[in-house]
């Protein structure tokens, strides 16, 4: 077990480390001393404008969504007591995507700039309004899950519905790319529409650790202990809508990220789910932007989708767990 302060500055500073890389790194050459010199003085240079158009904008949605996954991963994982709980198992990543996907289908992505991020956050919050019309506020945890479980299932098949019947191949492919996740060709714009709804997320389930270290000695310890469970149990689905409705609206499906980091590094926090909340955003921001690095930093064309990589890593992570959760009996 590491001292939480101590894990949380290392995670901090490798973030740090890797959101610069993330800045310096790309499919052209940039003097990142001058672009930050001609940005702060209003000039609009070449190495100026990669910056602020191009670069700043993925390595700040790099960190948020993955800060996003990372934490939301580590909460589900807590109030449900299911290791392998993660922002999906509720609905909240397949009814934001479906919101994408509408957008798509009626044409209202083209509208204007934003529309798709809204579509995404409208379906977010639609989902945390369906999952709570089926379970009910005072619900149990198997019921929460069996409404979380149903949620996603009719939001794949509405997602599938739609895709099958588009009319164009085109925009076929376009929406399929889309859930592939990326943060390739995101702006500022993104970034300042994402942005309050995650802070609000983080900050609701930031505030929930103590509930949550109480719920390891069952519901009705933690009852005893003053913990509300129905209360406790919309903080956390509403603040993981919030923020993973954001993240999903802005940079598509990106998966395995809140399943994969709360695991490796529980341990490291003596498996308090309290203590595991704050590291393991940092540890979801850090996964996040490495992977956005191996993503345009691997030689294939066209360029990998970061749900793609993420998945790649993540499922055969599962699979191991899996088979140790079997061996452990």
């Amino acid at each position: 077990m590491i001292a939480r302060p101590a894990l949380a500055g290392t995670l901090a500073a490798l973030c740090l480390l890797a959101f610069g890389a993330s800045l310096a790194l790309g499919y052209a050459p940039l003097d990142l001393r001058a672009a930050f010199s001609d940005a702060l003085a209003g000039r609009q240079t070449l190495p100026a404008l990669v910056l602020v158009e191009l670069r700043l904008p993925r390595a700040l949605l790099g960190f948020l969504v993955g800060f996003s996954l990372g934490l939301a991963g580590a909460a589900m994982q807590g109030l449900l007591r299911n290791p392998l709980a993660e922002p999906g198992i509720v609905g909240i990543s397949g009814m934001a995507a479906l919101g994408a996907v509408l957008t798509f289908y009626t044409g209202l992505a083209g509208a204007f700039a934003l529309a798709l991020p809204l579509g995404g956050i409208a379906g977010a919050f639609a989902a945390t309004a369906l999952l709570f019309a089926l379970a009910g506020r005072t619900a149990s945890t198997t019921t929460l899950i069996l409404a979380g479980v149903a949620v996603n299932s009719f939001a794949g098949a509405m997602t599938a519905l739609a895709l099958n019947l588009s009319p164009n191949p085109y925009a076929v492919m376009e929406i399929v790319f889309w859930l592939m996740g990326s943060l390739a060709d995101r702006s500022l714009l993104h970034v300042w529409l994402a942005l309050p709804l995650m802070l609000v997320g983080w900050a609701l389930m930031l505030a929930s650790g103590p509930a949550l270290d109480a719920l390891t000695l069952g519901e009705d310890t933690a009852r005893s202990m003053g913990v509300r469970l129905a209360r406790l149990r919309l903080q956390l689905v509403l603040g993981a809508a919030l923020a993973v409705g954001s993240a999903v609206s802005v940079a598509g499906a990106i998966g395995f990220v809140g399943l994969v980091v709360p695991h490796l590094l529980r341990p490291l926090v003596g498996h308090g789910p309290g203590r595991l909340l704050l590291v393991s955003g940092l540890g979801g921001a850090l996964l996040t932007l490495g992977a956005d690095i191996a993503v345009r930093l691997l030689p294939v064309t066209p360029e990998l989708k970061l749900g793609v990589v993420t998945a790649i890593v993540g499922a055969p992570f599962l699979f191991s767990l899996i088979w140790r959760l079997r061996r452990d009996g």
